[in-house]
């Protein structure tokens, strides 16, 4: 692989998928799915791809609904791009977008863009025009934009912040597949990996971070098939997740689930899972509840050294922290995080492999100092954690394996 120049990975191109979704009395909507990246450069050739989708949607008496759910950066340039499409449909139908990210959403509402309307959801939006055909007076104008449900939150934001977070965090993972997979299959740009690891992620419903990580780590294949003499597993026998009928090949429902019973065990009001990215060989936030903001902020470093997340990893055993203002466990940033979200207790649990390796934690938080685990919960917790263990070998070792082989297949056949 050639050394990197130092310049940022081009952004993921920007992809329109049409479909036609009914729904309406009177008339159908043309739904435009978008993914990908939006940057200055490209603002113009999007708003030129977008207009060609909007008179292809006038043309067939349809209702144009933009899902902008997978939009990477915006900013300005969509605000740009919206405002000039909306001003070339003067007297049409408006544009509805639905399910954007709340930067984009605070930029169009603050802009007062006419010609676009927002939604949270599409049914949201095709209720709502379902309603809207049969009434003849419109809402009033002078309806306050801080009363809109639609309007972003504080918290709207700062999940956002925390995703882009995330993403800056990944991008290097994402990076280093692309160029191997650019390398190993001979694919003409880093497009054409992203497209790959991308269609292998949605037909196995495996996250992008966990499927990019996976092939990073993996050992290269070495023909037609990547993990030749592989046979499927039988779902592990589990004690705790078995309850509700859930399905193991549903990744986050599982996690979710982990979290779940975890607070029920320790009666907890708030915790968290962090599962190990072996790409980076570090703790990654999975999901959480009742978490303040100052913890899920300090949670999403991934930091090690200093926290009960940390001890628990590196002794392999439970971590209790029963005051957390005095316990010389914590780093002093760990403390003055946790103590700044209403956190005085706190206990973490490895999720230890059969071979012994962490690869993951779960954590429950208290809000009264002095607080610890009885004997029966500690070993309730400890039950859970190889429920957790068995799943997620099992999830690798299955799942996420099907998703490399057609990831391989796929590529070896040609870009998609």
């Amino acid at each position: 692989m050639k050394p990197s120049s130092g310049r940022p990975a081009a952004p993921a191109p920007l992809v329109i998928e049409s479909s036609v979704v009914e729904g309406l009395p009177a008339e159908g909507a043309l739904l435009l799915r978008m993914s990908g990246s939006l940057d200055a450069h490209g603002a113009e050739a999007w708003s030129e791809e977008l207009r060609g989708h909007l008179d292809q949607a006038d043309r067939a008496g349809l209702r144009p609904v933009l899902d902008m759910a997978h939009v990477q950066l915006g900013g300005a340039a969509v605000l740009r791009a919206l405002s000039e499409t909306t001003r070339t449909r003067t007297g049409r139908p408006d544009l509805i977008i639905v399910r954007a990210r709340p930067g984009v959403r605070e930029a169009v509402h603050l802009a007062r863009l006419t010609g676009v309307r927002l939604y949270a959801t599409l049914d949201e939006a095709l209720g709502e025009l379902a309603r809207a055909a049969c009434r003849v007076e419109e809402p009033p104008a002078w309806r306050s934009q801080l009363a809109d449900p639609v309007r972003p939150s504080y918290e709207d934001l700062y999940k956002e912040v925390r995703a882009l977070r995330a993403r800056v965090r990944s991008a290097p993972v994402i990076g280093m597949a692309q160029g191997v997979l650019m390398v190993r299959y001979g694919l003409p740009d880093s497009g054409a990996a992203f497209r790959g690891l991308r269609e292998a992620s949605q037909r196995f419903n495996v996250p992008l971070r966990v499927l990019v990580s996976a092939v990073v780590a993996a050992r290269a294949p070495n023909g037609e098939v990547w993990f030749p003499g592989r046979r499927p597993l039988p779902v592990p026998q589990l004690r705790i997740l078995a309850r509700g009928g859930r399905d193991p090949r549903y990744r986050r429902r599982m996690i979710d689930a982990v979290l779940y019973e975890a607070l029920a065990i320790g009666r907890a009001p708030a915790g968290h899972v962090r599962l190990v990215d072996p790409a980076v060989n570090a703790l990654t936030l999975e999901t959480h509840h009742g978490c303040a903001e100052p913890v899920l902020d300090h949670l999403a470093l991934g930091r090690g050294d200093g926290t009960a997340d940390g001890a628990a990893r590196t002794r392999g055993r439970q971590a209790g922290v029963p005051d957390v203002a005095t316990d010389a466990l914590l780093s002093d940033d760990c403390r003055s995080a946790l103590l700044a979200g209403g956190v005085r207790a706190l206990h973490s649990v490895p999720v230890l492999s059969s071979a012994g390796s962490c690869t993951g934690v779960i954590g429950l938080h208290w809000a009264d100092a002095g607080h610890r685990p009885t004997a029966a919960q500690t070993e309730a917790l400890a039950v859970l954690a190889a429920d957790t263990s068995a799943w997620l070998s099992w999830y690798h070792r299955s799942v996420l394996l099907d998703a490399l082989e057609h990831l391989h297949r796929t590529l070896t056949r040609g870009a998609p």
